[in-house]
């Protein structure tokens, strides 16, 4: 059984599901490990424009899989101490790997997000749940920190600090409508119509420009880690000047409305 499932759904989509439903798609290493894979052999896929991820059966992901952990790779002769620090690097690599693909990622949120569940979906660049999905950074309630898998600094970032704080250390959950209010998620929606509704915004971003796209996803995450507006916005010009200097987009754009008809751009 392969615990991660790799589609195409429609033309230049990408759907990669977690395939683990009777675990709930916990976070073990024989997931983890074909997963940070998958991510990497999709943004090498230039065919694949959006990327879709979601989670087999009732839950996205229910974080770390406390009773089957699974083997981790490359472990030989080494300490409990280096395990661990080789055990939370792999995982931290899934969540950069997902941050630096090519591609948007859409997170459809198909059911619970608990602990690195959550960090899951804080990693992907849009998010749209389903009205039974819910959110919860579980760390606190096992008497450990709520803060795993860069959640400390993703989630305050996605919600503002004060909820953030309220959030991890309650502990509680978080249903589809309040990630709604406060922005954890676009939006929710009902779960037959959670994969539709990622398809239909995924064609639509992917009906622009590449270039255009991957660019905007580039400044948008630099935009959280910039030390200042300067900064930033010296990037975000440079960014502009590429697309515009070395493609004939703006001028396919400015004709399509002159003709009422969508642009087609060739990059």
């Amino acid at each position: 059984m392969s615990f991660v499932l790799i589609d195409k759904p429609r033309p230049h989509i990408t759907l990669i599901t977690l395939n683990r439903p009777e675990r709930m798609n916990a976070m073990a290493f024989d997931v983890m490990v074909p997963f940070k894979e998958a991510l990497e052999k999709v943004s090498a896929d230039n065919g694949t424009r959006v990327v879709v991820v979601t989670g087999a059966g009732r839950g996205f992901c229910s974080g770390a899989d406390l009773e089957s952990p699974g083997r981790i790779p490359g472990i030989e002769g080494l300490t409990v101490s280096a395990i661990a620090l080789r055990s939370m690097e792999l995982l931290d690599d899934v969540i950069r790997a997902m941050r630096r693909m090519h591609q948007p990622v859409i997170g459809a949120v198909n059911g619970p997000a608990i602990g690195g569940g959550l960090c899951l979906a804080l990693a992907t660049d849009i998010r749209i749940a389903a009205e039974g999905a819910y959110f919860r950074a579980a760390g606190i309630n096992n008497g450990l920190t709520a803060s795993e898998l860069g959640l400390s600094y993703l989630l305050p970032r996605a919600i503002g600090s004060s909820r953030a704080f309220e959030i991890m250390l309650s502990g509680r959950d978080v249903d589809a409508a309040e990630a709604e209010r406060i922005g954890l998620v676009s939006r929710a929606v009902p779960g037959d119509k959670l994969l539709d509704e990622c398809y239909e915004l995924a064609e639509r971003i992917a009906a622009f420009s590449r270039p255009g796209v991957e660019l905007t996803k580039r400044m948008l995450w630099s935009s959280l880690d910039a030390a200042s507006l300067t900064s930033h916005m010296d990037h975000e010009g440079l960014a502009q000047l590429f697309v515009r200097l070395t493609t004939r987009n703006f001028e396919e754009a400015i004709q399509a409305r002159k003709e009422n008809r969508p642009p087609e751009f060739k990059d």
